[in-house]
């Protein structure tokens, strides 16, 4: 018996095995939801998605945040017929109507009311403990921000004052000791949060909650948005997505997507501007595009307004016929270069 297998042998923890050969990483789970650029913004690929671990949308009110989240349990949900929505909710802002509008089916939801981070904490722990990792649930916290801690609540309830230390060390346990099971159970878990203008000559956004929620992320979002016009007529928004924290995907990249009242999502927004960096797309005249030939680099007669590169006929081509994808992925993904370099002994001056 070789050292290796002496080990693990002799290891308590039945989840130990040879890294090569560890579920928790070769057979990580991967949901692509059907925009293209929110794959991107959760994997860097437009082909990927949403993974296991801990996702944070993070942004001030109607901010599109809990839409974003019920996009992704969606996919999650079309990709698995037997999977489950743990919708643990705060804020009571999202009627069974809204579920319906991203096609999901109410009776495969367990909503779960909660008041405050410790009755959270107990439940989702229970839950977690539970779960198998063959089971196929994903969990939605809307929100984190709204939260209160147990102390504040009573507190209130005895006409006292003063001011609340526990919240941000509630939450910070909260995920300190989710994220292990997430990985293990292969379970995704997408919190709602808020943000707060930090205080000072340049102020930026800050996701409230304390440092707990930094550390446990595989994804921070923080959400801007734009209104989009029609003389002076509102007709939806333009949200960035603003890559705060990531394992997979380059940290500050902003990711632009479209939503209108009509229409909804718009699946191939954010794909245009990247697609002109790379020259798949060029803009032979002002309020025209048109695509690239890859192979003469030879702009096509054919010309089409913006309203025409939202849609898939616009896309197809440059996705099938081209390596788009590739360039996605160089220009978003983290790289893994080696982090020691190699010296070839015979160039070495020894």
């Amino acid at each position: 018996m070789g050292i290796m297998d002496k080990l693990q042998k002799n290891s308590r923890i039945k989840e130990s095995s040879q890294l090569d050969k560890s579920k928790l990483f070769s057979n990580k789970d991967m949901v692509t939801t059907p925009v293209p650029m929110i794959n991107v913004a959760l994997s860097g690929d437009p082909d990927g998605g949403l993974s296991s671990g801990l996702t944070v949308l993070a942004g001030p009110s109607k901010h599109f945040k809990t839409s974003f989240g019920l996009l992704m349990a969606a996919a999650y949900l079309d990709k698995y017929e037997d999977a489950v929505l743990l919708f643990y909710d705060s804020e009571f802002g999202s009627p069974q109507q809204y579920f319906k509008s991203f096609g999901i089916d109410t009776s495969r939801v367990l909503h779960s009311p909660i008041t405050n981070v410790e009755e959270l904490k107990f439940d989702l722990i229970s839950q977690l403990e539970n779960i198998e990792r063959d089971d196929k649930v994903i969990i939605m916290i809307d929100s984190v921000g709204n939260l209160a801690s147990k102390k504040e609540l009573e507190d209130a309830m005895n006409e006292k004052s003063v001011a609340d230390m526990s919240r941000a060390k509630a939450l910070k346990g909260l995920f300190r000791m989710t994220t292990p099971y997430l990985t293990m159970r292969d379970i995704p878990l997408l919190a709602v949060n808020h943000t707060y203008q930090e205080i000072g000559l340049f102020p930026k956004a800050v996701v409230s909650g304390g440092t707990g929620i930094y550390y446990s992320s595989d994804n921070i979002w923080i959400i801007g948005r734009q209104q989009e016009k029609k003389g002076t007529e509102i007709t939806g928004y333009n949200f960035v997505i603003n890559v705060e924290k990531s394992r997979f995907v380059r940290e500050k990249s902003k990711i632009p997507i479209s939503v209108t009242w009509e229409g909804g999502i718009e699946s191939y927004s954010g794909l245009l501007d990247v697609a002109m960096e790379g020259n798949y797309v060029v803009k032979p005249q002002n309020g025209w595009y048109s695509k690239v030939d890859q192979s003469t680099g030879e702009v096509e007669d054919k010309k089409v307004r913006l309203s025409e590169t939202l849609k898939e006929e616009f896309w197809r081509p440059i996705f099938a016929n081209t390596d788009f994808k590739d360039f996605l992925k160089k220009r978003y993904e983290v790289g893994h270069a080696d982090m020691i370099k190699q010296n070839n002994p015979e160039d070495m001056d020894i």
